[in-house]
């Protein structure tokens, strides 16, 4: 409170003093003591009321204990459960979570993690993969700005993600690993990993790689086979030693049938392992008669080529190779689809000879296009020629009908640079991109696609695509969104196609913890996006003729299902529209594998440097009650007693109110009886 308040509420009392003095001198008969009160009461109620209007401010202080964070993280993955440490985890998490000290001590929160972290509600311990990376990402965002230790309960065998040892590095809290499983070391043989390429060619013959690694001490023999149904195609002896602990077999299988194709590698195991799951494993390979080649005609160096040829080459059916304009003349039939990059004078008898054999392709333009040539050219669309370049954003075409585009973020992607003007077009087109230019949506196409005779061709309005696929790998940590959509529009322009108002995209196969997502489309009579229907997917094993049917959600401008949990084995589908009579049927297949089952033993050493790099230390599942005394008895997770500090006028304190009105109304009674008034 400053010194001129304090002066004022001194002013106001002597003001209140003479008020009441004046009002209540004695007179008469009039008893003393009772002047003395009201003149008092009189004080009380005009000092009070000066006072509110000076309202002075005070410091209130308040204090309140604040306690550390203590959060569970608990593994909910299949491999704990396989382990047989299901129940011990459950007893350990009642241990901790049930003693009072800790919950005095702490701001309990349990979480479980496996394919994903949540709020800890029920273990089911069925999630087929284990990302232990993602905990570390999620508890850096929340955590980082207070004390919590973390309960790291788990086996510590990652099957997805980043390393979380090096995730954990970035998180700095102290962490309490509780390690599960069996620390005792068996010897064992794994098919560590299985490297196979998705795609074979007829009448080729496809690599594959294996890797097997023997943990023990004592000199091995065993085989290494593959199998397709009953006959093996592969053998070979394989010995190991505690020196000689993993080898690596390389070899070819003949492709000799078009279809997917089953195969089964297998290390034969020895009498005495415990875990033979991890001794074999299922694998595919779809066998086809006919690769895309994509002749990417340039006579310019940019860095679009790079990003075209790696985003198509992703499709290991597709092979890209940019040349001049007049190389690709002499080799005109060697390609399936030939894609012009900003055309100029020299592609004059490429135009020409395209439009002469009636090839499908697909034209980027950009800043050093020959607007003026393509316009000479063709007759199916018309530049208005500028000397002027300007950028355009890209808006997504959500009724695109040709084949299933997903939003990978295009309308944050940077933009494209371009010709300035108006390109008008003589025939029907299929728009997939419009241009947004300086934040406003357009209806101009940036992407479209049209078909004329059986001839399909694409056009792209713009240059600098390698900046979508580099934003594509900033936002998502890979290439994978914008090199399928690439992938898609190359698949359109080099194959047979006919429109349906029901389309569907899947994978012929899917190894057993892979992610089933099947994705549909469907168009309306006008071939507009319908987001108003049902669309289910019936699944027919074929070993057993068990079915299953699954309803899609709506996501974005397409339908999509995630069948995950289903069991491998080959399957028939049938993808239906409620209320139509439109459907689509395929089949697919899940191959048997569970990478939660190819772990023995905890990993125990990378658990106990995880905790040594925190600060943390180590436990086993056993010793639950030494865990607690840990975290009771460390200092650093004191509890911290704080206090807040406001400033609260005079004005909000309720009883000076109260006061005022009191003495007012007890003047006043007393007034009345005293026959005053």
């Amino acid at each position: 409170m400053s010194s001129t308040t304090i002066v004022y509420i001194i002013l106001a009392g002597i003001l209140a003093l003479l008020v009441a003095l004046f009002q209540y001198k004695p007179k008469g008969k009039f008893i003393h003591k009772n002047i003395f009160i009201l003149a008092l009461l009189r004080f009380i109620s005009v000092f009070a009321l000066l006072v509110l209007l000076i309202n002075p401010k005070f410091e209130k202080r308040s204090y309140f204990n604040e306690k550390p964070n203590l959060v569970i993280a608990v593994d909910n993955s299949e491999s704990i459960a396989y382990l047989d440490q299901d129940e011990n985890v459950k007893s350990l998490l009642e241990s901790i979570t049930n003693n009072p000290e800790i919950q005095e001590r702490f701001n309990v929160e349990q979480f479980s993690f496996g394919n994903s972290v949540q709020q800890l509600d029920t273990l089911s311990f069925k999630d087929s993969q284990s990302d232990l990376n993602l905990v570390f990402e999620r508890f850096k965002e929340v955590y980082e700005s207070s004390i919590t230790p973390i309960v790291f309960i788990t086996d510590g065998n990652q099957t997805y993600g980043n390393d979380y040892e090096f995730s954990a590095s970035k998180f700095k809290q102290p962490i309490f690993p509780v390690i599960l499983g069996d620390t005792i070391t068996y010897a064992d043989l794994k098919l560590q990993k299985l490297n196979v390429n998705k795609y074979a060619y007829l009448k080729n013959q496809f690599p594959v790689e294996a890797i097997v690694v023997y943990n023990g001490t004592e000199s091995v023999s065993t085989t290494f086979k593959v199998n397709i149904g009953n006959s093996i195609v592969f053998s070979k002896n394989l010995n190991f030693s505690k020196t000689n602990s993993s080898q690596v077999i390389s070899f070819n299988l003949p492709a000799n049938r078009v279809g997917v194709k089953t195969f089964r590698a297998v290390v034969e195991p020895l009498s005495t392992e415990k875990n033979t799951i991890n001794n074999a494993k299922s694998f595919a390979v779809e066998v086809i008669d006919q690769q895309t080649n994509v002749a990417l005609v340039s006579d310019i160096t940019h860095p679009d080529l790079g990003a075209l040829k790696s985003a198509i080459e992703r499709n290991e059916q597709r092979k890209v190779r940019i040349i001049k304009p007049t190389e690709y003349l002499s080799k005109i039939y060697d390609y399936q689809l030939v894609i012009l990059y900003q055309p100029n004078n020299k592609f004059r008898s490429v135009i020409q000879e395209i439009q002469a054999k009636k090839l499908n392709s697909f034209l980027v333009a950009g800043a050093k296009t020959n607007w003026a040539l393509l316009n000479a050219l063709q007759a199916n669309y018309n530049y208005k020629i500028t000397n002027q370049v300007e950028d355009f954003q890209a808006n997504l075409n959500r009724n695109y009908s040709s084949f299933i585009v997903e939003d990978i973020g295009f309308d944050n992607f940077p933009p494209l640079k371009g010709n300035f003007g108006e390109v008008t077009f003589n025939l029907p087109i299929e728009t997939i991109l419009y241009k947004t230019v300086n934040g406003i949506e357009t209806t101009e196409p940036l992407l479209a696609t049209y078909e004329t005779n059986g001839i399909r061709e694409a056009i792209l309005l713009g240059e600098h695509l390698w900046k979508w696929r580099a934003q594509s790998y900033l936002s998502k940590n890979d290439f994978n969104e914008f090199d399928d959509f690439i992938g898609k529009l190359v698949q359109y322009l080099g194959s047979d196609f006919r429109r349906n108002r029901l389309n569907i995209d899947y994978e012929s196969f899917y190894n057993g913890n892979d992610n089933v997502i099947i994705s549909a489309q469907y168009f309306n009579k006008n071939y507009e996006f319908d987001g108003d229907k049902n669309l289910t997917i019936t699944l027919k094993n074929i070993d057993n003729n068990s079915t299953i049917q699954f309803p899609f959600i709506l996501k974005s401008n397409s339908y999509e299902v995630d069948i995950s949990g289903i069991k491998a084995g080959d399957y028939q589908f049938t993808v239906s529209v409620n209320g139509e009579n439109i459907s689509r049927s395929s089949s697919i297949k899940i191959l048997d594998y569970n990478v939660e089952q190819q772990f023995l033993n905890a990993d125990v050493t990378k658990l106990q440097r995880l905790a040594t790099n925190s600060n943390g230390k180590a436990f086993f599942n056993t010793e639950s009650q030494e865990l607690i005394d840990v975290l009771l008895q460390d200092n650093r997770f004191a509890i911290i007693q704080k206090s807040t500090k406001n400033i609260v006028p005079l004005i909000d304190f309720k009883y000076l109110l109260a006061l005022i009105a009191l003495s007012l109304a007890i003047e006043w009674f007393m007034r009345k009886y005293k026959g005053l008034i």
